[in-house]
Formats: structure tokens, sequence, C-alpha cells
């Protein structure tokens, strides 16, 4: 009977790992008969489990059923899931649910796992910035409508304090790591729009099902970096970095700025803001040498800038250049 349970659970982990499996393979991996794998799916049946039988192949698929069956994993996918979980638990939107998931799988790890997800958790420094929460339900009925193609209504709250209304093809869904993205084809406005999860209220029920647009591009990290960090500003700055992209990558969020590499040793940084004080300041401290080519005005900024820098630090003369900064450190 042991034996029996046993060999059950390993089917059934089996069958959780792969979409589907023939009778013959299955009858290989736990060392039986293909008759005695057809008696241990049909006692898997009998305990509730949804186990399909795949046609021409004489096959078996896990379906989905009414209740959540028990996830049979090994070490490594146990630590690897828990790991996962401690780190989503910082993710604003779902960290509740995860650290709920969390306890409840430390709660069954063998004191051998636990005491390695401990190790790791002890030997690991978080570093986490808050960022406005977002209603995990939010998050999964926008999901399943990216998914099933359904479009979504809802009210919009703007940058600005200005609200709307908003009839959308949601296409996906992109974390920041602080805040949450959506990538949707604004019917109305007939042009892709980003909005942030936590500015939008649903409105029930979702409208009409809708065919898929080609997406607004190819690199929808970058596209959305894009949209955050410069276009909702009065000023667009566009810049050369004298260093490499991965470099310069290191310095910037990807909310703050786009980073594109041009050869080794150079790229172009998009960036916004409404001030151009904190546009010149913000980019100078990156620490990179680079040249002015956007806004126009920040060149002639720029040079009043270093002036004023010169003359407060009574120090060696800054050299403001056509488009950019040439001084000490920077030839």
């Amino acid at each position: 009977m042991v034996e029996t349970s046993a060999r059950l659970l390993r089917l059934l982990s089996l069958l959780q790992t792969h979409c589907q499996w023939s009778g013959a393979e299955l009858a290989d991996r736990l060392g039986v008969s293909p008759r005695t794998v057809r008696r241990d799916v049909d006692r898997l049946r009998e305990l509730g489990y949804v186990v399909n039988a795949v046609a021409g192949v004489s096959g078996y698929r896990l379906g989905a059923g009414s209740d959540l069956p028990p996830l049979l994993l090994d070490d490594e996918e146990a630590v690897a899931v828990a790991v996962g979980l401690r780190t989503a638990a910082g993710v604003t939107g779902i960290a509740d649910s995860s650290v709920r998931a969390l306890a409840k799988l430390e709660q069954v790890l063998p004191s051998r796992l636990r005491h390695r997800v401990r190790a790791l958790q002890s030997m690991t420094v978080p570093m986490m910035t808050g960022g406005p929460a977002v209603d995990p339900d939010t998050l999964i009925v926008v999901t399943a409508a990216c998914r099933d193609h359904e479009m979504l209504r809802f009210d919009y709250r703007a940058h600005d304090g200005g609200q709307s209304r908003r009839l959308v093809e949601p296409y996906r869904l992109v974390a920041t790591g602080r805040r949450w993205y959506l990538v949707a084809y604004d019917t109305e406005r007939a042009d892709w729009r980003t909005f942030r999860l936590d500015r939008l209220a649903l409105l029930s029920p979702n409208g009409p099902r809708f065919v898929p647009r080609d997406p607004p591009a190819a690199d929808l990290a970058g596209y959305t970096s894009q949209a955050i960090s410069s276009a909702p500003y009065r000023y667009q700055g566009r810049f050369t970095m004298r260093a490499p992209a991965a470099i310069v990558a290191e310095r910037v969020a990807p909310t703050a700025g786009t980073v594109e590499p041009i050869d080794a040793g150079t790229c172009l940084l998009t960036c916004g803001s409404n001030s151009l004080d904190e546009l010149a300041l913000w980019v100078a401290l990156t620490g990179v040498p680079f040249t002015v080519h956007e806004p126009p005005e920040l060149i002639e900024h720029i040079r009043a800038l270093t002036t004023r820098l010169a003359d407060a630090t009574g120090g060696p003369e800054i050299r403001p250049t056509r488009a950019g900064i040439t001084g000490p450190g920077n030839p």
C-alpha cells in the first residue's frame, strides 16, 4: 500500500511537469506496466484529480479541476519557489499574496530545505523602495483581459491630476519593481498609451473582445521606459553619453531614462523633466561625460549654470562648449 501511494504521488508529479505524457513514457518512468499506469490514473481520478486522455497517442494530461491539487516539487524547485515568493513579497501589488503563499510553503518544507531558504534570507539584504499599492484583484482582471483580448473600461487619473474615462485594448503589463504599467491601445485617441495601474479604477463589465493589433514596439520594456521617463514632461532631453550603454544603464533606472547603445564606447540617453535645472544636474550627476542634443534651450542653460558654479567655487574655470560641458575630467 505504501509503495502504491508513493507511486501515485510520483505519477502526479510527472503529470504536473509536462503538458502530456504517453502511457508508455509514464510506464517507463515509473518502472511499471502500461496497465498499472491506467489503474493508477483511475485512482487519481477517484481522488478528484482531472486526468484527461489524449486522443491518438494513448496519453494523459492533467486538467484543471474545481480545487487546486497539491503541488509536488523536488528540493531545488521548492527552494526556487520560496526564494521567488520572498522576492515578490517586496513587489507592490502582490506583496500580501506572496507573504501568505510563502507562509503556507514554509509550513510544509522539510527542515533541511527551511534551513536553506532561511540562510538565503539572512544573507540577503533587500534594497526596496516604496511604491503606490495596486489591488491584486486589479492585476488579475487586467492580466486576464490581456490574455483573453477583452477591452477594458476604467477611470484614469493622469500625473497632473486630470480625470478621464478610457476604453482600451489591453496588450501587456510591465513591472518596473516599484510600479505596474499597462500598455494598451486607446480606441478614442487612436494611439498606444501607457497607464499606471495604481491610477486607474476599473469599470465593470469588461468591453467586447477584439483582434489584437501589432504592438507599438518589439521591445515593450524600452517603449514603456521611454513613455514614462520623458513623454509626460515639458522638456525631453537627448544626450550622447561617452560611456558604454551597460555602464550608463547601471546608473539610470528604466523609469528615469532610456539608454540605447550607439557603439562600444557611447550611448544615447533620453529622459525628461519639467525643469531645465533638474534635467542638467541629474544628467551631470551620473558621473559620465556627455553632449547635449535636445532641448536647444538646455545648452544655453548649462552654459549659465556652469558659469555660476565656477563663480561659486572660485576654482579653475569651467569652459562651456557648444553642446556640452568641458572641464576638469571632461576632455
